[in-house]
C-alpha cells in the first residue's frame, strides 16, 4: 500500500549552513520531508549527519549558528515553525509531541539512576499523561519496541539491561508522545539482526501511518529498505543525493561508490574493504612467525554456566553450560540476539565475571577459579576491546595517558612516551592525536585508540565486544582491515563478539552461534553462513535486511 503523502512538506531545509564558533562544519544542505516518507543520509563519522538533524530540535551546542534560507517544520505555511529564529520554549513544545528523537549512543543517553520505565514515562508526565494511565502505556511502547518482558524491563535500571535492550527503550520513549515525525539517529545500532527486523517492521508500520521519518545509519541495507530519498554527506556537504534505489545501485559520486563497496558481504571475505593501504606494523613487535603453533588452545571455555537473580527474587540463566577452545592467530566469532549470553561469556573469559559452574583455562593453566591477585600478573596475556569506547574512557584523560596507563608496570618511563608514540602509529593514528582527548575524537578514532590501549600489553588475546557496532560503514571497513593486518603480523587470537552476521562470517575463522544462552550451531563461518543447521541460524540470516544491489542490472 502507497502509504499518505502530503503536498506540503512537514520540514523544508533550504541551504542549511551550520557553524561552531565561527567555523564551517555542515555547508549548504537542501532537503524536504513529507508526511509517509523516509529521508535516509548516510556519510562516515564526522561527515555532518548528526548536527543537521540536531538542528533540527535546536540541540546543537550554545556555540552553534545555524544559519539557511529557510529551515521549517510544519505542513501549514501559516502556522509552520521557522527554526532559524525559533527561541528554546518553541522547540521545547516541538521535541517529543511533533518531532521524536532516538538519540544514537544508547550505552549512554540513558539515565543510569533511573529506571527504564521512569525515563519512558518522563515525556507522559510532561504532557499531562494521567500518572495512572502511564505504567501501561509504558508497557505497551516496550512491547511495541520488542522489549521481552516489558513489565520486568521497565523496573531495571539501565545497567542491567543489554545494550540492544537500551536501544530499544530509546526507540519506546521516542514514540511516547505519537510524534508526526521521527528523527531515528542509529536507531538499530547495537541490534542483532531479528530485533533489527522487528524495528524496521515497527519502522515501516509508522510510515504507513503516515509518520515521516528522517534516518541516519550507517547501515546502507537499513537505508535501502527504509528510505524514499538519501542524501550522501561527506565533510559536511551533499556529495550525492537521490531516489535511494538510484543512488545505491547506480552511484555517480566516487565516495557513494567506495561506502557501497565497504559493505562486509560473502564476496568480500578474504578481501580488504576499505582503499587503505595495509596497516604497516612496528618491524619489532611480536610476529606471528614467532607464536607457538599446534600447543593447544590459548583459551580454553569449559561447561561455563552463569545465573542473575533478577528483581523478581527468580534465578535466570544467561549462559548456559558453554565450551569452546581458541588457537593462536584465530578468529571465532560468537553471534546472537541480544540478551543470548554473548558479552557474558565474554567476560568469564575475560576473568570479570565468575563463572556458576564450569571453568576457563588460560594457556591450559586454571584462569577464572584463580583469585584476582593470583591472576593479575597473567592479565597482560588477554585484553579488550569495548563495545562503547567513549564509556570504558576517562574523559578528563587524553588519549596518550589513556594508552601509556595500560603499558606494563616494567616498561620504563623513559620508553613510555615512545611507546605510546608506536601504538598510535600501529593503529594508523598521528602522533598528535596522542594530545586529544576522547570527546574530541571521532568514532573510528576512539575505536583505534582503544585498540591501541589493548595492544599495549602484547597480548595473544584480544576479546572484542561488538567492536564496530556503532561505526559508519567506511570506518568500521578501516577497523575491520586494521584488526586483519595485525591479526597477520602479530599473530593475535580474536574471539569477536558480534550481532553482525555480515561482520562475522568476513572476519571469523569459526563461528559460535548462541540462543538464550546456549550454543546451537557451530562450524566454520561459510558453513554457518551458506548452510545454516539450526532454525534459529536460519531465522538470523533469513533476517538480515539485505541491499538488492543484484537488481539494479
Amino acid at each position: 500500500m502507497t502509504p499518505p503523502t502530503s503536498p506540503t512538506p512537514l520540514i523544508t531545509a533550504e541551504n542549511l549552513a551550520i557553524a561552531f564558533d565561527g567555523t564551517p562544519v555542515v555547508h549548504d544542505v537542501s532537503f524536504t520531508l513529507r508526511a509517509g516518507s523516509c529521508l535516509g543520509i548516510v556519510g562516515e563519522s564526522g561527515s555532518g549527519k548528526s548536527v543537521t538533524a540536531r538542528s533540527l530540535l535546536g540541540l546543537n551546542s550554545s556555540n552553534a549558528t545555524v544559519t539557511g534560507t529557510r529551515l521549517e517544520v510544519g505542513d501549514d505555511p501559516l502556522t509552520a515553525t521557522d527554526l532559524l529564529t525559533a527561541t528554546e520554549e518553541q522547540f521545547r513544545r516541538l521535541r517529543g509531541s511533533r518531532i521524536g528523537y532516538v538519540l544514537q549512543d544508547a550505552l549512554v543517553s540513558l539515565d543510569p539512576i533511573r529506571t527504564v520505565g521512569a525515563e519512558i514515562a518522563e515525556p507522559l508526565r510532561l504532557h499531562g499523561v494521567p500518572r495512572a494511565e502511564r505504567p501501561e502505556r509504558v508497557r505497551e511502547l516496550l512491547a511495541a519496541a520488542g522489549v521481552p518482558e516489558p513489565e520486568l524491563r521497565a523496573r531495571q535500571l539501565p545497567g542491567e539491561l543489554s545494550g540492544g535492550l537500551r536501544q530499544r527503550a530509546l526507540i519506546a520513549a521516542a514514540l511516547a508522545l505519537d510524534p508526526e515525525i521521527l528523527l531515528a539517529d542509529e536507531p538499530t545500532t547495537a541490534l542483532d539482526v531479528t530485533v533489527q527486523a522487528e524495528i524496521l517492521a515497527l519502522l515501516e508500520d509508522n510510515l504507513s501511518e503516515g509518520r515521516a521519518i528522517i534516518l541516519i545509519s550507517h547501515d546502507l541495507a537499513v537505508v535501502e529498505r527504509l528510505a524514499d530519498h538519501v542524501l550522501v554527506m561527506r565533510e559536511g556537504r551533499v556529495v550525492e543525493q537521490g531516489p535511494t534505489r538510484e543512488v545505491l545501485t547506480r552511484p555517480q559520486h566516487p565516495y557513494t561508490q567506495r561506502l557501497i563497496a565497504a559493505v562486509p558481504s560473502a564476496h568480500s571475505r578474504g578481501e580488504r574493504l576499505s582503499a587503505a593501504p595495509p596497516q604497516q606494523i612496528l618491524p619489532d613487535r611480536t610476529s606471528q612467525s614467532e607464536r607457538p603453533v599446534d600447543v593447544g588452545p590459548v583459551l580454553s571455555v569449559q561447561g561455563v554456566s552463569k545465573s542473575y537473580r533478577g528483581p523478581d527474587g527468580r534465578d535466570r540463566t544467561v549462559v548456559d553450560d558453554v565450551s569452546f577452545d581458541l588457537h593462536a592467530g584465530e578468529t571465532l566469532g560468537i553471534v546472537g540476539e541480544s540478551g543470548s549470553g554473548k558479552s557474558t561469556t565474554a567476560w568469564m573469559s575475560l576473568a570479570l565475571t565468575r563463572p556458576t559452574t564450569g571453568t576457563v583455562l588460560l594457556d591450559g593453566l586454571p584462569w577464572s577459579e584463580l583469585p584476582e591477585r593470583t591472576r593479575r600478573a597473567r592479565r597482560r596475556g588477554i585484553s579488550v576491546v569495548h563495545q562503547d569506547s567513549l564509556g570504558s574512557f576517562d574523559p578528563r584523560w587524553t588519549a596518550g595517558r589513556i594508552i601509556a596507563d595500560a603499558l606494563p608496570a616494567d616498561v620504563p618511563r623513559s620508553d613510555r612516551a615512545r611507546r605510546v608514540g608506536e601504538l598510535l602509529d600501529s593503529v594508523g593514528l598521528a602522533p598528535e592525536h596522542a594530545a586529544r582527548h576522547p570527546l574530541s575524537l571521532s568514532g573510528g578514532q576512539r575505536q583505534r585508540v582503544s585498540i591501541a590501549r589493548a595492544l599495549a600489553t602484547d597480548p595473544e588475546i584480544l576479546v572484542l565486544d561488538e567492536p564496530v557496532s556503532a561505526l559508519d560503514v567506511s570506518i568500521q571497513a578501516q577497523v575491520l582491515d586494521l584488526l586483519g593486518d595485525l591479526q597477520q603480523a602479530l599473530g593475535t587470537a580474536y574471539l569477536f563478539i558480534s550481532h553482525d552476521l555480515g561482520v562475522i562470517h568476513h572476519i571469523s575463522d569459526r563461528v559460535l552461534v548462541m540462543q538464550g544462552g546456549r550454543i546451537v550451531e557451530s562450524g566454520s563461518a561459510d558453513e554457518v553462513f551458506f548452510t545454516p543447521q539450526h532454525d534459529y541460524t536460519r531465522q538470523l540470516v533469513d533476517a538480515l535486511p539485505r541491499p538488492r544491489l543484484e537488481e539494479s542490472a
